[in-house]
């Protein structure tokens, strides 16, 4: 039968196994090899040239794996670059790289690396190192590590660790030896600078100087204008020992609306004036608990924090003062006390007819009064110097230092504060004023008997009063002298004694 496809070729003749083993058949099988011609020696040097050497099968293999290596790293850069895109923040692959670590080196051999100083021209030689057992040579000839010369080598070969902002000058090819005791001057100079430096540096960077703010008071500023709370921060409205106060206009909240023009008290973070100033708050018991002698920054944010609760109470009590905006960290943004950038001129320096300076002190006395009683406060730093005059009365301010009269020193403050306000208003020619001390029995309403005028007995009575109210207060954290009437009434007078 016909195969489907097609004719099948004849199969070749079998063959005996003697035939296959025959010399015959291998003689054979050997001229027909010898049959094709061969390169030319010309022609083998010119394959070797041209391409590497193949013979061995493990250089062909490196090589076809070195070629697979590339290609995939070239696949890889364009799957980052394309993973990647325009992003800002990208991925990297190259841990994933197959490539071998001396094909990616792009220098040569004969290139010079000038960050390798080993054999660096200008290099001092260094100096020779004396033996684990301190000393060398024999005889006459010893050499121990004290030598003068040694050291002065070693100690000149030493300055190079010094800092780098200290010039110790180029003695190439000069045999200088420095003493111990120049070496030892020029290291503790050394490092008394970079003290001095690092000092000078913290200080600018932490501190608000006069009319100035560190970065990180400046930040907060910024920040307070970018949020919206301000439109513009203008300048520098006044210094005083603690603070200083900044004049912006006023942008707007969400929470409260904010003043036209307000003021930015910065409390200085310069911790020279607080040092002699904690009494004023570590024996008030509303801070008690978080006051730190350890901490002085964290006392400054805590004077910010009491203004701000002291000008509460005020604003309560209808006291004329500023109006808290905002409270941030230690800057107290307050409500503006005068017109057109131009501030309420201090009682000190407010000119008044002899009418007015009347008005200006019963509204003070009856503002002693508002404190003492309805805010239980005590100014303790109260003056002609922390009083304004605007809009035809005196408006408060500075009340950071303010405390309570159970404070084991309020009274002390308070009668300190009356010294201030009786003689200003004396002195200013106020027949009306009342003397210091029926001042303080008109605001605290305790009617402590006067005496011929004598002032140290009249402060003994307060500092045994002080003193028998102390335990009382640590445990109910209340007076137990007696307060005036809350009603506001015009100055109170003293009661008569025999």
């Amino acid at each position: 039968t016909s195969s489907p496809w097609g004719s099948v070729a004849p199969a070749a003749p079998a063959c005996s196994l003697a035939d296959v083993m025959s010399e015959q058949l291998a003689r054979q099988l050997d001229e027909e090899n010898n049959a094709f011609p061969t390169l030319t020696e010309s022609g083998a040097d010119l394959l070797s040239d041209e391409a590497p050497d193949t013979t061995s099968d493990l250089m062909l293999a490196q090589m076809l794996q070195m070629q697979f290596d590339r290609e995939f790293d070239n696949q890889l850069r364009r799957e980052e670059k394309k993973f990647n895109g325009d992003s800002k923040v990208s991925i990297s692959f190259e841990n994933y790289r197959m490539v071998h670590p001396y094909e990616d080196s792009d220098s040569s051999e004969d290139e010079v690396d000038w960050q390798d100083t080993r054999h660096d021209p200008y290099r001092a030689e260094k100096p020779q190192t004396t033996p684990r057992k301190g000393f060398t040579g024999k005889g006459k000839n010893i050499t121990t590590k004290h030598d003068e010369e040694t050291c002065g080598r070693k100690n000149t070969a030493r300055m190079d660790n010094f800092a780098p902002e200290v010039h110790v000058g180029d003695g190439l090819g000069m045999d200088l030896k420095l003493s111990n005791q120049v070496f030892n001057s020029l290291k503790q100079h050394c490092y008394s600078e970079q003290r001095r430096s690092a000092k000078l540096h913290e200080k600018k960077e932490h501190s608000t100087a006069e009319q100035a703010v560190d970065p990180r008071t400046r930040l907060l500023m910024y920040k307070m204008v970018n949020s919206g709370v301000l439109e513009n921060i203008n300048g520098c409205i006044s210094t005083g020992k603690e603070s200083v106060v900044f004049h912006a206009d006023g942008g707007s909240m969400e929470e409260q609306p904010v003043p036209d023009e307000v003021v930015l008290k910065v409390f200085k973070t310069t911790l020279n004036e607080f040092k002699n100033r904690d009494r004023y708050i570590k024996d008030d018991y509303r801070f008690k608990d978080r006051f730190s002698k350890l901490n002085p920054r964290k006392i400054i944010r805590l004077w910010a924090e009491k203004e701000m609760h002291n000008l509460g109470r005020m604003k309560k009590a209808e006291i004329p003062c500023p109006e808290v905006v905002l409270l941030k960290k230690h800057i107290l943004v307050m409500s503006f006390i005068g017109k057109d950038h131009v501030p309420a001129p201090k009682l000190k320096d407010a000119i008044l007819g002899l009418e007015d300076l009347k008005t200006a002190y019963y509204q003070v006395l009856h503002m002693m009064q508002q404190l003492y009683q309805e805010c239980n406060l005590v100014h303790a730093d109260l003056s002609e110097y922390n009083m304004l005059w605007h809009e035809g009365k005196v408006w408060l301010i500075d009340v950071s230092q303010s405390i309570e009269p159970t404070h084991p020193h309020g009274l002390e403050f308070l009668f300190r504060d009356c010294r201030n306000v009786a003689t200003f208003f004396q002195k200013r020619g106020v027949s009306e004023a009342m003397s210091v001390y029926e001042l303080f029995n008109a605001v605290t309403g305790l009617n402590i008997p006067v005496g011929e005028e004598d002032e140290a007995e009249f402060i003994a009575e307060i500092v045994a009063l002080e003193k028998r109210n102390e335990d009382h207060v640590q445990r109910r954290g209340k007076k137990t002298f007696p307060v005036a009437s809350e009603d506001g009434s015009p100055p109170l007078q003293p009661d008569a004694h025999d």
